[in-house]
């Protein structure tokens, strides 16, 4: 064992901690250095044998730095001779990189347990090395490229922050930003923080939704009113005093508490109504199940939320809330409440429109409106929001936006965005749904090209009835007559298979009942495709002419080189290429 420090300062640091290491001198240690961060797999064995003496002085008080240094340039190393399969590779690289987090972040660690990522973060390792870790120890292997990465860069962070302070005599193997105290403080004062931000949170929830309710129950009074003085539905009085105090609250919250509010109003019983709400208001609660492709909402219901969305008419809190409804129409809600949060999209963009006469006769009978002024949707991000949350409505949903965008897409793309959207959702995007008969049809399934088949098939015969004699209307198109060939066709293919083996089939033979890759009367026995008599040959023997080879100018390894290299190297060598040709055989 050997004392290092330095001799002139040596009565200044009588009083110090000395650090015993297992090198012999500073010339031993930077020749380690090197060898290790050569990149030379020679090189790097030799510092690896000289890691292994100094383990043995250290004992059990092996730097945790020098340990993972060797295990990852033990991974290069192994990695180099290509003679481990790539999953073998993984493996080794992902224990390395393993030990490495855990080992590294251990010593941070305090009596309640902390996040691996919060730790790293404090000695500047990124969140990818720690998701690194996290899936290589519980999911899915990362690939032999993510391991490469993750190890190169823990190697270059390991050079920076211990090999490379070791040189400035700095003998230390405390990467912490700060002090142990300091972090611990810092941790306790977060927590505090974010105990008080729940207790808020769940007060202000609480709040909120007593002010909800409250705004529920004056206006469940004021339609009772209209019902007893059997005044029109559509007209409701201005707002009573306590429900202008009412307002005003929930004004004050939608600036202090936005998020809460919003999360309130998603909740049933507020936007999404209740069955026992829709029969207060006289609202069958069946007519939400009557047409969930266009979705409406009720006159009555809307006229019930008006007051307090007009106090809450702001660009910010109605954007907000649209994405909150696009986002639990992505969670797949129940038929129910996918009507209402729909018909409460389409109703925001449609009291938005740019067309003042298609707003006002959404509203005729109250003449008001949501918003008194056009507001600024970001039309990008609602066609994706929107596209990412399918249902029933999605198409109609698609159209409203598509219709009032400020810069709308070209027609062409606005086509195939509905007609995607269709497939996805299995409804048409026109605005009337086309017949069975319908050559429009889109085919969305295999239902849909036979209808397709039989309608075209019809269509013929009608045709060629009408410049015939009158005949009596016969059945529909059978699938016997569905799979004759016209004459026209039989050429052509006979055509394109002569001087071949093969030949068109013209019995009746229904295709239906075999499925794919057998014929008739092919047994199940596969050894009757064999032929009776054989000759094999290897890859070697076959002859190939020179002039059916292809030419590669300026890049010669370029064909062979993408059929056997990926993105992780080399997939296979030329001489496993040469095994395998050998060993295949022609008949």
């Amino acid at each position: 064992m050997h004392k290092v420090y330095d001799l002139k300062m040596k009565k200044k640091t009588v009083g110090k901690t000395r650090h015993v290491v297992a090198w012999m001198n500073k010339a031993e240690y930077e020749h380690v250095l090197e060898y290790l961060f050569s990149k030379e797999p020679a090189l790097q064995k030799h510092a690896l044998h000289r890691i292994s003496a100094w383990k043995g002085r250290f004992g059990q008080s092996t730097p945790v730095a020098v340990e993972s240094t060797a295990d990852l340039v033990r991974c290069q190393v192994l990695d180099s001779t290509g003679q481990l399969e790539v999953n073998d590779l993984v493996l080794l690289y992902g224990m390395a990189l393993v030990r490495f987090v855990n080992l590294i972040t251990e010593r941070q660690q305090k009596r309640v347990a902390r996040p691996l990522r919060r730790l790293a973060g404090n000695i500047n390792i990124p969140e990818w090395v720690v998701n690194l870790r996290h899936d290589l120890t519980h999911r899915r292997l990362p690939s032999l490229k993510w391991c490469r990465k993750g190890c190169g860069f823990v190697l270059d962070w390991l050079h920076q922050e211990y090999w490379s302070r070791q040189m400035g005599s700095q003998l230390t193997e405390d990467w912490n930003s700060s002090s142990e105290e300091e972090d611990e403080e810092e941790f306790a004062k977060r927590y505090e923080e974010e105990l008080l931000r729940r207790q808020k949170e769940i007060e202000a929830h609480k709040k909120v939704r007593e002010l909800l309710i409250s705004y529920e129950r004056e206006q469940f009074q004021t339609y009772e009113e209209l019902a007893k003085q059997g005044g029109q539905r559509g007209v409701w009085p201005d707002a009573s005093a306590d429900l202008s105090w009412i307002l005003t609250q929930i004004k004050h919250f939608s600036t202090e508490a936005r998020d809460v509010l919003i999360d309130v109003l998603m909740q049933d019983g507020f936007l999404i109504p209740t069955a026992e709400q829709l029969e207060s208001l006289d609202i069958d609660p069946s007519e939400d199940s009557v047409d969930m492709f266009a979705p409406c909402l009720p006159r009555v219901f809307l006229h019930f939320w008006l007051p307090c969305l007009k106090v809450l008419n702001t660009s910010i809190f109605i954007n907000l809330i649209l994405e909150k409804l696009f986002a639990e129409l992505s969670n797949e809600p129940s038929s129910h409440r996918t009507y209402y949060i729909a018909s409460w999209i389409s109703e925001i963009i449609l009291c938005n429109s740019k067309s003042e006469l298609k707003a006002h006769k959404r509203l005729k009978i109250s003449k008001e409106r949501i918003f008194i002024n056009r507001l600024q949707f970001p039309w990008q991000n609602l066609i994706s929001t929107c596209v990412n949350a399918p249902c029933p409505a999605t198409p109609f949903l698609l159209r409203q936006i598509l219709s009032d965008m400020d810069k709308p897409l070209p027609h062409d793309a606005q086509q195939n965005l509905l007609r995607l959207c269709s497939i996805y959702t299995q409804g048409y995007h026109e605005n009337t749904s086309p017949g069975p008969s319908d050559p429009a049809q889109p085919v969305y399934t295999l239902q849909n090209l036979q209808d397709r088949l039989k309608s075209n098939t019809s269509q013929n015969r009608d045709t060629h009835s009408s410049n015939h004699a009158p005949r009596s209307v016969q059945a529909p198109p059978t699938e016997d007559l569905q799979e004759k060939l016209s004459a026209e066709t039989i050429q052509e293919r006979n055509f394109a298979l002569r001087g071949s083996a093969w030949s068109v089939c013209t019995d009746k033979v229904p295709w239906k009942q075999y499925p794919l890759g057998k014929v008739p009367g092919q047994p199940e026995d596969p050894s009757c495709l064999m032929v009776e008599c054989y000759s094999t040959f290897t890859v070697f023997d076959q002859q190939v002419e020179l002039d059916q080879l292809p030419q590669h100018h300026g890049n010669r390894s370029g064909p062979l080189q993408s059929r056997v290299s990926g993105a992780d190297g080399p997939l296979w060598t030329h001489s496993d290429l040469s095994k395998l040709k050998a060993g295949l055989q022609l008949f």
